[in-house]
């Protein structure tokens, strides 16, 4: 996946005019992905890190790279490995980015594999939100603004659309805004720390963006579905993280309990789980409901 992301994204730019550099960072992978890019990209910067870092952390290093270089790029693009670049979209991005100076933040038209549309860009979670995913509600309320979704025509029409926050997987910045707002905070290991960088972000008075005609493929969850157990344990810990620093504590308190009756419930209907899997799933959502207990 991190080859193919890797030449359709550089294919991408050398037919789009816009001349930049890629800097890959492997976080500890053990199936030679490194060498495979340094062999196949010798004109890309690797940086393959003993450690798993985590997400943030491997996109500040990179980042902290491209900064420090005597004559920065006008722009930053963030891409996961776990992506395929439609013909354009770089410079479809690029472009929306630098056509208004009150932007800061764009990002793609997501869509999976087989071509089906794929949220990109969502609305700043809150407790509706959190009782949509932990508790029974209507179906007819999951994809709309109740539950944090633009209405599909924004993205049909074609033209960039205000946003709260972009998807960590496609997150093009202008690097006044790196300087202005810093990088990721290292604090989140995995998961909601695009969010956390958007929210401060927007606080410091800039415009994000969704680009409909920027269209790349994300192969979503590719890397952390391979340890569902710890990767549940990631999203939740993250969550309580982002909720603690941007909710008043009213909101906060409010997040936690529905976080740990949510856990509960989980638990009670654990045997429609596959039995190979749950003991440790089962154990996932034991230590998320203690998590948010004692948050």
């Amino acid at each position: 996946m991190a080859l193919d992301a890797i030449r359709t994204v550089i294919e991408d730019m050398a037919n789009s005019g816009l001349d930049g550099r890629v800097y890959v960072v492997d976080s500890a992978s053990s199936d030679g992905t490194a060498e495979a890019v340094a062999s196949a990209f010798p004109q890309v910067d690797v940086y393959a890190s003993p450690d798993n870092i985590g997400f943030g952390r491997s996109n500040n290093h990179a980042i902290q790279r491209v900064m420090a270089l005597y004559e920065p790029p006008r722009a930053v693009y963030l891409l996961n490995p776990d992506t395929i670049t439609r013909a354009g979209a770089t410079r479809a991005l690029y472009d929306a980015l630098m056509a208004d100076e009150s932007c800061g933040l764009v990002g793609a038209q997501l869509e999976y594999g087989d071509g089906a549309f794929q949220h990109g860009a969502f609305m700043f979670p809150g407790l509706r939100q959190l009782w949509m995913e932990l508790f029974p509600a209507p179906a007819r309320l999951t994809e709309t603004t109740f539950n944090g979704r633009y209405p599909r025509h924004l993205y049909t029409v074609g033209e960039p659309f205000g946003v709260d926050f972009t998807l960590g997987a496609t997150m093009m910045l202008k690097t006044e805004v790196i300087r202005q707002t810093g990088m990721f905070d290292e604090d989140f290991f995995m998961y909601c720390e695009e969010v956390d960088w958007a929210w401060r972000i927007r606080r410091a008075g800039w415009d994000v963006r969704c680009v409909p005609q920027a269209r790349v493929v994300h192969l979503a969850g590719q890397s952390s579905g391979q340890v569902r157990p710890r990767s549940l344990i990631n999203l939740w810990e993250s969550r309580l993280k982002l909720f603690r620093k941007h909710y008043p504590a009213w909101k906060f308190r409010a997040a936690r309990w529905m976080i740990a009756a949510g856990m509960r419930r989980k638990i009670r209907q654990a045997d429609a789980l596959p039995p190979d899997e749950r003991p440790a799933i089962v154990a996932a959502y034991q230590h998320i409901m203690e998590l948010a207990r004692h948050a």
